[in-house]
């Protein structure tokens, strides 16, 4: 009885490992919901940092908003497409630092945190966002 009880646990384990690595990042984060939830703690995020605001002054927040979540719901093999500006675009003119850039990046660590995202998961994201660095960093 014992060992039918442990190889069925065993099982409904791998089955759950194997489906967990099935699914995308963006079912990973609870989809739609839960891309918008990344977005508006990561935008509150900035809001309370004065280091980071700064380069937000001139932003429309509502179109910054659409635009994040647009992209980064395409980044995790979502169902979007983004089509705004490219991040070169974006970012040109405002010579960002190296040491804001890796501001910005715990900001959106501390957003995913706070949206309880695992730690896995927050490395994917990532490891998917960080090509974009040198499309952003002091052009």
């Amino acid at each position: 009885m014992m060992k039918t009880l442990f190889t069925f646990v065993f099982a409904a384990m791998l089955v759950g490992c194997a489906s967990s690595n099935n699914s995308t990042l963006y079912q990973q984060i609870n989809g739609e919901q839960g891309v918008e939830k990344l977005v508006d703690s990561f935008i509150n995020q900035i809001g309370r940092d004065e280091q980071i605001l700064a380069y937000f002054k001139q932003t429309n927040v509502a179109h910054f908003r659409q635009g994040f979540i647009t992209h980064l719901c395409s980044v995790t093999d979502g169902p979007c497409e983004y089509k705004g500006d490219n991040m070169v675009d974006i970012h040109t003119g405002m010579n960002i630092s190296e040491k804001d850039f890796n501001r910005v990046v715990e900001l959106l660590i501390n957003a995913m945190d706070e949206q309880q995202i695992p730690q896995t998961v927050q490395n994917k994201i990532l490891s998917r966002l960080a090509p974009l660095r040198p499309e952003v960093i002091d052009i």
